[in-house]
Order: C-alpha cells, then sequence, then structure tokens
C-alpha cells in the first residue's frame, strides 16, 4: 500500500503543504552553509530572472569564459518558477523541512519539487564525498482545502520553531516567520495573502495567532488532514 501523502492531487491554484526528510533520519542540513545554499536555490528559482542582465554579462568581451560569465549562461539556462509557484511560508529543521506553496498550474509543484531537489541532493553529495539518495522517499503533498486551514497550517509550520528551546522570533532555524513579522522582506516569500486575514486585528495579531496557546485541540482537528508525518 502506498505510504500516506505518496499520491498527490495535483490541482490548480492549489495550496499545498509540502514535506521531506532525510534517509534514516539523517540531517540534511548539517551547518548554515546547507540551509543558506537551499534557501538560495529557493531564491533562483522563485525570482524573476533578469535576463538583459545576463546576457549583458555573457557578451561582455572583458570577461573570461568562467566566473560571471559561466554564472550568468548557467542562471539563463536554468528553470525558474516564479509565474507557477508560491512560497508562503517555509521551516527548514535539520533532518527535515516544511514548505507551504500555491501553484498555479496543476504540474507546477511537481516539475518544482524536481528541479529543487535534484539540485540539493548534487549540492550535498558532492559537499560531504557520497552518493546515492538524501532524502527519505519522494517529497510529500498534501493538499490544502479551506482558510481556515491554511492560516492554522501557517502556524503550525512557524511553531517547529520552538521546539529548539529559543522564542519563535530569535529561534536559529531558518523560516519565513520573520517575514510575516516585518523584520525582513525577501520578495520570493509571500506572507500577505495570509497577513491580510489579520490586518484588521492590529499589527502583532499574527504573532499573537502563531505564539499565544491558543485553542490548540481545534487546530489541531482542523488541520489533522495536512499535518505529514515522516
Amino acid at each position: 500500500m502506498p505510504a500516506r501523502n505518496a499520491i498527490k492531487q495535483y490541482k490548480e491554484n492549489g495550496y499545498y503543504h509540502i514535506y521531506n526528510r532525510g534517509v534514516e533520519k539523517r540531517d540534511i542540513f548539517i551547518d548554515k552553509q546547507d540551509s543558506s545554499v537551499f534557501l538560495n536555490y529557493l531564491k533562483e528559482y522563485l525570482s524573476p530572472k533578469d535576463i538583459e542582465g545576463l546576457v549583458k554579462v555573457i557578451g561582455n568581451p572583458k570577461l573570461s569564459s568562467g566566473g560571471d560569465k559561466a554564472k550568468a549562461v548557467r542562471l539563463l539556462r536554468m528553470n525558474n518558477f516564479v509565474d507557477e509557484i508560491e512560497l508562503l511560508a517555509y521551516c527548514l529543521m535539520p533532518n527535515h523541512f516544511h514548505l507551504l506553496i500555491r501553484q498555479n498550474e496543476a504540474r507546477s509543484i511537481e516539475k518544482f519539487m524536481k528541479s529543487l531537489l535534484t539540485r540539493y541532493v548534487q549540492y550535498f553529495n558532492h559537499r560531504y564525498d557520497r552518493v546515492g539518495g538524501l532524502f527519505q522517499d519522494i517529497y510529500k503533498a498534501v493538499m490544502v482545502k479551506s482558510e481556515e486551514q491554511l492560516l492554522w497550517l501557517s502556524r503550525y509550520i512557524h511553531r517547529n520553531l520552538s521546539s529548539k528551546g529559543s522564542s519563535l522570533k530569535d529561534s536559529p532555524l531558518p523560516s519565513s516567520y520573520v517575514n510575516y513579522l516585518g523584520l525582513v522582506q525577501q520578495k520570493w516569500i509571500k506572507p500577505q495573502g495570509i497577513l491580510n486575514y489579520f490586518a484588521k486585528s492590529g499589527i502583532n495579531s499574527y504573532r499573537v495567532f502563531v505564539e499565544d496557546d491558543l485553542n490548540d485541540a481545534k487546530a489541531e482537528e482542523l488541520i489533522r488532514t495536512v499535518i505529514i508525518e515522516g
């Protein structure tokens, strides 16, 4: 029997909780460089390409074929999903990650995740002189079915940060939470759709929603079907 959430229901304009973890529960982000590389891949895939600028670099006769010119060629050829994928929230834990994504086309997530994870595995294996698969299995995905589920799922993802004993805001684990608090603005993260639900309640309302001990029993029941277990 297929594992839960291994068979995915893809839908245009659908919201999805995406999860994957390391094979044998091993760490996939060993240090800050690893998580930074993963986030940089996200940024490159979800930011508009400066095609005119890249072409100018490639055509610059003063530059050698390596270095900046080689990087420009790579970026120009690389897949881009800025018109297909919106990343609403994320959290990177040492041995797994959570993404909350909206896709515009029915198969956008499938293409996006294949590009992202293949590229990261190649980086990781090269850096740590290893071969073979890094992740436990193909990524898991479950579709969000209501606005209320979407809000509480974003809370669940950001509350993963509390497992390390520090406050959510000051957690050393990489996440989109600082974007939601207005402390950082990364254009490839799209928090506004969720924050709009809290706009009438004041600037700190989302923080209260995430950090306060609200009705977790209700929340657990509401998002039970979109929580992905490893």
